[in-house]
């Protein structure tokens, strides 16, 4: 079976030693991602724990006081990691005598960050929590718990976290109200306060907590070994990347004028005047000659451009005309001479 040990001091010159350095592991471990200056493009980050211990132990009428900060399979990416061991010992808490603060048959935590996304899961089964003082009485017994957060590009950070089957405190069974509290009082043992399935979203970030127990136990009430402290199962957190980072420069800067006149407009002015009148328009009426002899049109017709004597007329009419001129005068002369030779 794998799992993680702990030793605490005994004296108490090292047990305070042991509390500075003890106690300033979870502040680093639990301190927020920094936050990106203007400008500066900012990674995803995800956290995974199976589990999460700040117990504060008191022996021999709290002469001796011992922190206990242990975690489990506790990871952190942007690269992904996974842990799976099932157990965690602390030693010297006790007596001398190692406790197995967390036994788990599945135990699992991963954290995973790529340039769209930042998960972190947790998987916990069959698991038992004990703290010192007592070595056979377990304070909290799951059957199976999940968190899951999701921080995703340009969508709404998901928390999401799961309390499957049975759960028992202080060797009890526990009804649990989802997102609720839950205490529980044993006489001569200690009391135990349960908050179930506590989720948080903003923005850009999201956590799921399974179980978050507040503990203290005094057996009996002697002294001899007291506890007092928070116990943390299954904890997921992400926190959303900024996305690919954008060029520095666009590809092709865009010219400062159009390179050609839009196509909408003509290509060339249009002429002065058009050939010829429209033929549904009638044409204007013909001016009034000077003279009498001039012709006017009321008909609404063209007006006629040439005398009427030479309308339909060729080039040989004026031969024409002479030729008959002649014939008449000729046939005046023999008309006259024939009555002069009457006369006489």
């Amino acid at each position: 079976m794998n799992s993680n040990t702990f030793r605490a001091p005994v004296r108490r010159t090292a047990a305070a030693a042991a509390v500075v350095a003890l106690a300033a592991g979870p502040v680093l471990l639990a301190a927020p991602a920094a936050q990106a200056t203007d400008g500066e493009h900012r990674e995803g980050r995800a956290t995974a724990a199976v589990l999460r211990t700040g117990l504060d132990v008191s022996l021999l009428g709290e002469t001796v006081k011992i922190p206990v900060r242990a975690s489990l399979n506790e990871v952190e990416a942007p690269e992904s990691e996974s842990e799976t061991a099932l157990s965690v010992k602390v030693e010297g808490a006790e007596g001398g005598k190692p406790v197995d603060i967390l036994t788990a048959d599945v135990a699992t935590s991963t954290a995973t960050v790529d340039e769209r996304k930042a998960e972190g899961y947790v998987n916990l089964a069959k698991a038992r929590v004990h703290v010192p003082g007592l070595p056979s009485l377990a304070i909290i017994e799951v059957e199976e718990v999940t968190s899951k957060a999701v921080c995703e590009t340009g969508k709404k950070p998901v928390a999401d976290s799961n309390v499957l089957g049975y759960v028992r405190a202080l060797g009890k069974k526990v009804t649990l109200t989802a997102g609720g509290r839950t205490e529980l009082d044993v006489p001569a043992v200690g009391r135990v306060t349960l908050d179930l399935s506590r989720t948080d979203t903003t923005s850009r970030t999201a956590a799921a907590t399974a179980l978050e127990l507040d503990v203290e136990v005094n057996p009996l009430n002697l002294g001899v070994a007291k506890v007092k402290g928070t116990v943390t199962l299954a904890q997921a957190t992400c926190e959303t990347p900024d996305g690919p980072a954008p060029t520095e420069k666009p590809t092709e800067k865009p010219t400062e004028k159009p390179t050609g006149k839009p196509t909408g407009k003509p290509t060339q002015e249009p002429t002065g005047k058009p050939t010829q009148e429209p033929t549904g328009k009638p044409s204007p009426q013909p001016t009034e000659s000077g003279d009498d002899g001039g012709i006017t049109t009321n008909n609404g017709g063209s007006t006629p451009t040439q005398n009427l004597a030479e309308t339909g007329g060729s080039s040989a009419t004026p031969y024409i005309a002479g030729g008959a001129l002649a014939l008449v005068l000729a046939g005046g002369g023999a008309v006259a001479l024939t009555r002069a030779r009457a006369r006489g």
